[in-house]
């Protein structure tokens, strides 16, 4: 206990996993302990994996260490201690005398390579240890221990990498004082990658989830909710459909990933008129504005070549839409989601509405903006304008000419 204790004191703590079960339920194989970040502050999640089914707990670290002081030598035998440095063994013996094994690691796994060259270990929010990861293809059992697929690297790295944006906007958008379910709706989750991390992650935290994915593909749907069904998870269910049939719907947090051409502009439509606090969009197919653009004369050298023009109207496009959204009262940013060499559809449009809405001297500011983008590409029309417009949350000095 004393160099668990350590551990957690000095951020060299990693996980803790304890095996050999001889407690009363025969359904529990084992126990994993991560360090995690609940409202704000340092936990402890504890993740009983049963032989159907996997329930996690989280605890503070007082009550969490109290707990494995409990449990260490009476229901469970083993116990392995990972830091940044060091593997820790304690088995107990039959007559319950303990057997102390340190040695310097091996290998450092993927949260703990990252936390490496800092300071302090950095909680991961996501854990391999989950078991939908497996249904879903990411992991597999490698001696008793959930592994990556090595397939599945760049994809596990793409998964972290939203979820560390996602939360940020969750924390932002004050969603962590929240005491009522955190509504999210995942449009386009396919196999549902994220969708399952999003709602672990929320739980994580002590929140909460009620996510739905939804998606076209009924098979998806099937894999989603089949999965759902066998881990026994509360608060998350895939539907099939699209974001242009759905009807009004109150959400906390709408996410569109990969939504083709003017499908993310329904997509933003959609969360706004939801109500959305965060808006997070992942745009592809920007078809709608290439063949308006009048190419200026001082950038006929430049745009002359496809790939170049193709650029443009991704910028302009996505340019466009985080200023409509910043009109209509949010704080947007268009941001690089993944490194190039991972993905080419590497932007992402993130809005989280702000607390007092966008001022009128400001509104008019950013209208005038989007007037002088649209004379100076010669543009005529805009999905997202035009939705905004028919519903009459546009000002005329802000409509499609």
């Amino acid at each position: 206990m004393r160099l668990l204790q350590t551990a957690l004191t000095e951020r060299r703590f990693d996980r803790l996993l304890l095996g050999k079960y001889q407690g009363a339920d025969e359904s529990v194989e084992r126990l994993i302990v991560r360090l995690i970040e609940l409202k704000g502050a340092p936990a402890l999640s504890f993740l009983w994996r049963h032989r159907t089914k996997d329930i996690t707990k989280n605890q503070s670290i007082e009550d969490g260490l109290q707990m494995i002081d409990r449990l260490m030598g009476t229901d469970f035998a083993h116990a392995h201690l990972e830091t940044l440095q060091e593997e820790v063994q304690l088995r107990f013996s039959r007559k319950g005398k303990p057997l102390l094994q340190v040695g310097k690691r091996q290998s450092v796994g993927a949260a703990s390579a990252e936390a490496a060259g800092h300071d302090r270990a950095k909680p991961r929010a996501l854990s391999l240890e989950s078991p939908f990861w497996r249904e879903l293809g990411v992991t597999h059992e490698l001696h008793g221990q959930p592994q990556l697929v090595p397939a599945m690297a760049r994809k596990w790295k793409q998964i972290n990498k939203f979820i560390e944006i996602f939360g940020a906007a969750v924390r932002h958008a004050g969603l962590t004082a929240s005491t009522a379910p955190i509504r999210l709706a995942d449009f386009g989750s396919g196999k549902g990658y994220l969708t399952f991390a999003m709602h672990h992650y929320l739980g994580s935290l002590g929140l909460q989830p009620d996510v739905q994915g939804v998606e076209l593909r009924a098979d998806m749907v099937d894999v989603g909710n089949s999965t759902v069904a066998r881990h026994q998870l509360q608060g998350l269910r895939f539907e099939q459909g699209d974001v242009r049939e759905r009807g009004e719907t109150a959400l906390d947090v709408m996410v569109a990933l990969h939504a083709c051409d003017i499908a993310t502009d329904y997509a933003m439509h959609f969360g706004l008129r939801s109500g959305a606090r965060i808006i997070m969009c992942a745009p592809c197919c920007h078809k709608e504005i290439r063949p308006q653009i009048q190419t200026p004369s001082p950038l006929r050298p430049l745009l002359q070549h496809g790939v170049h023009l193709g650029q443009e109207a991704e910028m302009v496009t996505d340019s466009v839409r985080a200023l409509l959204l910043e009109m209509m009262g949010y704080e947007t940013q268009v941001i690089e989601f993944i490194a190039l060499e991972h993905t080419s559809k590497n932007k992402m449009v993130l809005a989280v509405r702000r607390p007092n809405g966008v001022s009128d001297e400001r509104r008019l500011e950013l209208g005038r903006q989007l007037e002088e983008i649209k004379r100076f590409y010669g543009l005529r029309s805009q999905t997202l304008e035009q939705l905004l417009r028919a519903e009459g949350k546009l000002a005329s000095s802000a409509a499609v000419g």
